[in-house]
């Protein structure tokens, strides 16, 4: 609603006649109006009224106006704002299916099968997915899980927590029952008593019916030094290795040996000892990134190793701010020197890199937003593909390759190949679709532009939904969970936990999306009781919310695949199918064409036959 503004946005000026003398009541007859002089009459505009005003007034005067304008200038600009989200329209919100309480505040979650588990302070415990009973609790540390990672090894599931020391743990849940298997990194300037826990438990893991072997130790890698010498003696040996040398001095072709740096590295510190840190300069902190890759083409492997089909043989690993993809073998002990069997190197410093979920597909982002894309089952690049300008890539998610059928999304049966999908989240909270198909050019789309006008609507985390094709869900910064169909792309639907309950960091929200349920859960917390001070008294939920249990989602849930007979029919969905099948279906149509044509002049051979015998019939007669 819009107030209008007569006086301010308008200024009219008018003239008036003051009379220089008092001011008299007039008669009623014009007759007797005196007769005065025009002389006695003063011009004067009202505008200028105030100006006549004394300091200070004359600026309060001026301040209160200025002040008011600009009063009513954000007046109309919260005005069209409020016009413009009235005007939107609003995806409908479902709440949560189940809600479970607990008396601490949870830190992380992981889900594998029909199994929650969730880390806090001192451990984690163990919940079933659909009643929220829980199942089993270990709390033996003095620090809390700050992140819990699952694997499913069918009906047995690997769990491995890391706390706030760095410490990762191994442990091992079976029938209901947990066992811890080792501490990988522990410290050995704790306490004695974690040490004696770790023994206990892992005696009792062994005495069970379930017979694990102990954990090896294979390697330990440090981030490589940077090239900043040579292993040349003398000049004679560069020259002798490289071609094309103009002399020294020439600016070209210099190198420096490993010595030569040390040599200056020790001039400079004796020089500026006095303005150095006597601590020493601090190495600065480099994160690794590493996966589990298996045996493909593409990554050379002695021949005399021979991984079994399914395990992986390889580390893929980067450093922050490297360059390089280091790829080191498995297949090594101790004893063996820890060299990388394989470089990548890029143009750039890796920013993201990211493996799909069945470890055919690898992409690696770099800091000036291009994108490689690497076919690791088929042993060749998909392609390069760079964002737009000014957008970084923050993280990637891979999608399971979907296609659109008859205007919904449905996932191919059988296995594909050299088909990928994935989203991209940049630092500018933009979303973008990345597509890469065989030999073709890959594509990339934009999802969710820059939010300019609402920066509180800005992406801060997204997730794929494996149970629904072409869907992910959308964490924003004003605590909005959304529901995305990439396809299209738009909003299918919200999610919000109740109206007591709220996210408490929205831009780092602590949830998780099963891959085998079409389920998430999400942890909220009180307004109330996120300032208390008495942590006993504090009660956070994980609400689980079903997806099928949404009137918008049932469709998509029961309606998701689609046969091959229909891939096959459609010449739309031919490039999908592998190189194999659709040299197989081509051969099979055209013998289905030659066996037509095969009838066809038959048939004409037929006819040709039977107007003979007519023709001799009437020759008879």
């Amino acid at each position: 609603m819009s107030i209008p503004r007569r006086s301010q946005v308008e200024k009219k000026r008018f003239s008036s006649f003051t009379g220089k003398g008092l001011l008299e009541v007039p008669s009623p007859t014009e007759k007797d109006w005196p007769k005065d002089d025009e002389g006695d009459y003063v011009f004067k505009d009202s505008g200028q009224e105030m100006d006549s005003l004394p300091q200070p007034y004359r600026m309060i005067n001026k301040m209160v106006n200025l002040l008011f304008d600009q009063s009513w200038k954000v007046i109309q600009e919260r005005d069209a704002l409020r016009e413009a989200e009235l005007s939107r329209i609003q995806p409908v919100t479902y709440p949560p299916h189940v809600e479970n309480k607990l008396s601490k505040m949870p830190n992380c979650m992981a889900v594998s099968q029909d199994y929650v588990f969730i880390g806090g302070a001192k451990g984690f415990s163990i919940y079933n997915l659909y009643s929220a009973k829980q199942i089993c609790i270990w709390e033996k540390l003095k620090v809390d899980v700050t992140s819990i990672w699952t694997t499913d090894l069918g009906n047995e599931i690997l769990i491995a927590p890391v706390d706030e020391m760095g410490i990762a743990r191994l442990f091992y849940f079976y029938k209901d029952s947990l066992f811890l298997i080792k501490a990988i990194n522990e410290a050995s300037t704790l306490e004695p008593v974690t040490s004696e826990t770790l023994e206990m438990d892992t005696n009792i893991c062994f005495r069970g019916d379930i017979k694990l072997s102990h954990p090896v130790h294979i390697m330990k890698i440090k981030p490589p030094k940077p090239v900043t010498g040579t292993t040349f003696k003398s000049p004679l040996e560069v020259f002798a290795k490289i071609e094309d040398c103009y002399g020294l001095g020439s600016g070209q072709n210099h190198f420096i040996k490993e010595s030569q740096w040390e040599q200056q590295a020790a001039i400079f510190h004796a020089s500026y000892k006095k303005y150095l840190d006597e601590k020493g300069e601090e190495e600065p902190l480099s994160m690794a990134s590493f996966h589990f890759l298996l045996p493909s083409s593409i990554i050379a492997m002695p021949a005399e190793v021979k991984s079994p089909s399914g395990v992986a043989c390889v580390l893929g690993i980067h450093w922050t701010g490297s360059h390089n993809f280091f790829l080191y073998s498995l297949n090594r002990t101790l004893k063996d020197k820890v060299d990388p069997e394989g470089v990548w190197p890029c143009a750039a410093p890796i920013a993201v890199s990211q493996l799909s979920y069945t470890c055919s597909y690898l992409l690696i982002a770099c800091e000036d937003g291009v994108l490689t894309l690497w076919d690791l089952a088929e042993g060749f690049p998909l392609g390069v593909v760079a964002l737009p300008e000014g957008c970084f890539c923050q993280s990637i998610h891979f999608l399971k390759y979907f296609l659109v059928y008859k205007g919904q999304n449905v996932y191919p049966e059988g296995p594909l190949k050299s088909q990928m999908q994935c989203v991209v989240l940049c630092t500018d909270s933009s979303l973008h679709l990345l597509t890469a198909k065989g030999t073709q050019v890959p594509t990339i789309s934009e999802l969710v532009e820059r939010p300019v006008k609402h920066p509180e609507e800005a992406i801060c985390a997204v997730a794929p939904v494996q149970a629904f094709p072409g869907t992910v869900l959308i964490f924003c910064r004003n605590g909005s969970v959304q529901l995305m169909d990439v396809a299209k792309p738009q909003i299918i639907c919200a999610f919000a936990p109740p109206r007591t309950y709220n996210l408490v960091v929205p831009w780092k929200p602590v949830f998780v999306v099963s891959l085998q349920h079409p389920c998430f859960l999400l942890r909220g917390d009180h307004p109330d009781e996120i300032e208390s001070d008495d942590t006993k008294d504090i009660q956070n939920s994980i609400f689980y919310f079903n997806l099928e249990a949404y009137p918008l989602l049932e469709n998509i849930s029961r309606n998701h695949t689609i046969p091959k007979t229909d891939i096959t029919e459609n010449m739309a969905f031919t490039q999908v199918l592998p190189l194999e099948k659709r040299c197989e279906d081509f051969l099979e149509r055209s013998f289905q064409k030659l066996e037509k044509k095969v009838k066809e002049e038959e048939h004409w051979t037929r006819l040709h036959r039977y107007s003979l015998m007519l023709q001799r019939e009437n020759f008879r007669k």
